[in-house]
């Protein structure tokens, strides 16, 4: 088995120390991306010129060049390779007739070093921040056929379309082993990475990888149109209109706060507060007790079981007669933006006929002050691509509200992690989402957020869970679009 690898110039000496710890003996050719072009005095190393490994030229001026069976990519110049890295890959490749392989991998910070397992790869591993670690190996032969197949000249998103291409008829395999380590560079915690691609600066990048995923929804036959089921709010009757959601444990030093910016909602119609306790023992409970005293709209609802996630906990608040026609989400964390919120969100529902409504909000710190990324209104959602653009990103924003029947009828998964992800993709399948792009809740990031620090196997299974949701989901859009042929 013949291989070349691909990585990218840096004048830094790891890129040095990287070149040196390759064998030249074993390898076929070694293609170096840079900007502009360099003489390398070795005939086994050839020069690239492209902006970016991540761009169609680069591919395309690559497959022109390689004649081996397969590419090592390598994407960051801190990395040792561990003992029969390399052979280990091929075999594996060999062995499954994969189109791509990966592996688990070690990271080194100062003197400690950790392991960094990533996750199988399934049908829904379709989200453009997949972890597929620094090293990658590509069947030589899928690579040119996906590169063939491009259809767009990207600047962002190739590498993304070439693995979404080779996936469709090839597997993509995880070895679980801890095959190379890498210097750590991202000491962002968790909690602040999850919002990159939500970055206004990202926005060029989003629309590149929404065409590559769409592009590739369509040739699994699992894209959409934009047809949407009417809805008839006359058809079931709610003693409210609508009532605001909190489901609730262990947060005495917010709760007042979110309670309070849903009591003083300033609507022309009647709503109603439901703060679902899971049997907290901080102080949450005694303090929700004294304020549903105070507020007669206010109801200060304990489960009837222990076994309850924040999806549980939901479906205890929807389902009680206590449940208006629409259903507003407000985290216990969190607040609304201003007392027009509610509003806001009941008056899109039959403006636009839709059964589920999702707003843009605003990251602050705990104090209010406002952080990066600032205003998140997730405009990859269009009316046009939303359904389909929603596989790919791994949210979809908040507040999200609901009609109430449709809701009970599909119930949220009893999880405390996209519980609201799982619903929303369901819906979104046949009915409309309304959009409201202005700043209406306050999403407060402070310590004592369940994201804002997550060690490596909590992000794992948080990634996993939702890719099999993704799974799950473009299962039933292939089933329903098999229906209707």
């Amino acid at each position: 088995m013949s291989y070349s690898i691909c990585l990218q110039y840096s004048e830094n000496s790891e890129f040095n120390n990287l070149l040196q710890s390759i064998n030249f003996e074993e390898i076929n050719k070694i293609f170096i991306l840079s900007q502009t072009e360099i003489n390398f005095d070795n005939p086994k190393i050839s020069n690239v010129t492209s902006n970016s490994i991540y761009s169609s030229e680069f591919y395309k001026k690559l497959i022109s060049e390689i004649d081996s069976d397969y590419l090592f990519i390598i994407l960051d110049e801190n990395i040792e390779f561990g003992q029969n890295c390399f052979k280990r890959f091929l075999n594996v490749a060999k062995d499954t007739s994969s189109g791509i392989v990966y592996s688990d991998y070690l990271v080194k910070e100062e003197s400690a070093i950790t392991k960094h397992p990533v996750i199988d790869y399934q049908v829904g591993s379709i989200r453009d921040d997949f972890d597929f670690g620094k090293l990658l190996l590509i069947d030589v032969n899928e690579l040119k056929k996906a590169v063939n197949e491009f259809s767009n000249d990207f600047s962002f998103a190739s590498l993304y379309d070439v693995r979404l291409k080779i996936s469709q008829s090839k597997s993509v395999t995880r070895i679980p082993e801890f095959l190379y380590t890498i210097s750590k560079s991202d000491n962002r915690k968790s909690g602040q990475k999850i919002f990159d691609y939500v970055d206004p600066k990202n926005r060029e990048v989003q629309i590149e990888m929404e065409t590559a995923a769409t592009y590739h929804l369509k040739k699994v036959d699992a894209y959409l149109t934009s047809d949407f089921t009417t809805m008839n709010f006359d058809k079931d009757s709610f003693q409210l209109e609508a009532s605001v959601i909190i489901p609730v444990k262990n947060r005495v030093k917010t709760i007042k706060d979110a309670v309070t910016s849903a009591l003083n909602q300033k609507v022309n119609f009647s709503f109603n507060v439901i703060v679902v306790d899971n049997f907290s023992n901080d102080g949450t409970t005694e303090l929700l007790e004294d304020l549903a005293r105070k507020n007669n709209n206010l109801v200060h609802l304990i489960p009837g079981r222990k076994d309850l996630l924040i999806g549980g906990c939901w479906n205890e608040a929807v389902n009680s007669d206590h449940c208006g026609k629409f259903a507003v989400q407000l985290d216990s964390d969190d607040m609304y933006f201003d007392e027009n919120t509610l509003s806001k969100i009941i008056n899109k529902f039959y403006e636009e006929n839709c059964a589920m409504v999702i707003g843009t909000y605003q990251m602050t710190n705990f104090d209010l002050q406002e952080i990066p990324p600032g205003i998140v209104d997730h405009k990859e959602w269009t009316f046009e691509n939303g359904k389909n653009n929603a596989l790919r990103i791994n949210g979809l924003g908040a507040p999200r509200a609901f009609y109430t029947p449709i809701l009970r009828e599909i119930q949220l998964p009893n999880t405390s992690y996209g519980e609201d992800y799982a619903v929303s993709l369901k819906i979104c399948r046949d009915y409309k989402i309304g959009r409201i792009y202005d700043p209406v809740y306050v999403c407060r990031r402070w310590e004592g957020n369940t994201d804002s620090n997550l060690n490596v196997e909590q992000t794992n299974r948080n990634n996993l869970y939702k890719d099999r949701i993704r799974t799950i989901e473009i299962i039933a859009r292939q089933n329903k679009n098999a229906a209707n042929v």
